[in-house]
């Protein structure tokens, strides 16, 4: 007899027993549980094969070619599951929580462990994703100019037991067009959404979370529509440095990259610059003087976080006073606020 339990029963037990995904690599890798492992019943090619015959020929006959398929692995994929489950006993999902771990779920259990499925697999997983966007959540907007350090400063609450959301570190970009450089590929939108969701799970929401002010959008990830809502509504505390702190930061953000790479990032911003503008800082990066540089870019988006921050409700914004000062004694005063 499978047994099997609703999603919020399984996000407490994944706590302390390993979970198994045995849905196919592809699918796997377009999205999944955070600390899943997947041992796929069938893989990319399989799936599609069973998929045809099912479309063709119905439950049965594809059931049959999926047995198949299986047939001469089912020792290892059984293998695999004891290997990852140490102490006898694991959580199962597919995609809907129906035959491929079932059948995984029959096999563990055939061995002698107990096997426990999502019920409605990980498309109940994704339901309550993005149900925990509706939630309401106590959100405070942390603003500043660009290079005032937000992520540092961030950095530097969670030191003291602020509770946070970097945005950019999960969708593994700075947001701007210099964003890109250095931080590898982005995740896809589902994953970027789990990992939201992810984070999110830790937070109380009787207390304040810090989240830096966004764009909707940081490079092709979209903050889903419910939680920017929030933001939107949320109250803003702006932190003021100085031109001078604001461009160290940049230079130490940007500056040991390839000069190839922020030529390219500053061409992506030349027509916001102005075809006079973007000549010059060009022609200062390929003097290798970046300070020059970015001292041009900032004009761009100091004029775009103006504008940006005018479609604030003014009321919600408080501003405070962080010029040469360090991110720890940024952070204390903004922890007192």
């Amino acid at each position: 007899m499978v047994k099997k339990i609703p999603i919020d029963q399984f996000l407490l037990l994944r706590k302390v027993l390993p979970i198994i995904d045995v849905r196919s690599q592809g699918e796997y890798m377009v999205g999944h549980i955070s600390g899943a492992l997947n041992i796929p019943i069938l893989d990319n090619e399989a799936r599609k094969i069973v998929g045809t015959v099912y479309k063709q020929h119905g439950r049965q006959t594809a059931v049959l070619k999926g047995l198949e398929l299986t047939g001469p692995h089912l020792s290892t994929l059984l293998r695999k599951g004891i290997k990852v489950s140490p102490d006898g006993r694991a959580l199962v999902h597919c995609w809907r929580g129906g035959m491929r771990s079932e059948f995984f779920s029959f096999l563990l259990h055939y061995y002698g462990y107990e096997a426990i499925v999502l019920d409605g697999g990980y498309k109940a997983y994704r339901g309550a994703v993005h149900e925990s966007f509706q939630e309401k959540y106590n959100i405070k907007l942390l603003s500043g100019k660009t290079g005032s350090g937000k992520t540092e400063i961030l950095a530097a609450l969670k030191t003291l037991g602020e509770q946070i959301i970097d945005l950019e570190g999960l969708a593994q970009h700075r947001g701007s067009s210099f964003g890109a450089i250095g931080m590898g590929p982005q995740p896809n939108q589902e994953s970027f959404e789990n990992s939201l969701f992810e984070a999110l799970t830790t937070m109380d929401v009787t207390r304040t979370i810090w989240v830096e002010d966004e764009s909707r959008v940081i490079g092709d990830k979209v903050i889903p529509e419910d939680f920017w809502h929030q933001m939107k509504q949320a109250p803003v505390t702006e932190v003021q440095r100085t031109d001078t702190e604001r461009l160290n930061q940049i230079l130490h953000d940007y500056g040991h990259f390839p000069i190839a790479d922020l030529r390219t990032a500053m061409e992506r911003i030349g027509k916001r610059l102005g075809p006079q503008h973007v000549k010059k800082a060009l022609l200062h990066l390929d003097n290798h003087d970046i300070n020059a540089a970015f001292e041009i870019a900032l004009g761009y988006y100091d004029r775009a976080y103006a504008y940006l921050l005018s479609k604030r409700n003014f009321e919600n914004i408080h501003t405070i006073d962080c010029s040469n000062i360090d991110y720890a004694a940024i952070a204390e005063k903004l922890r007192k606020i």
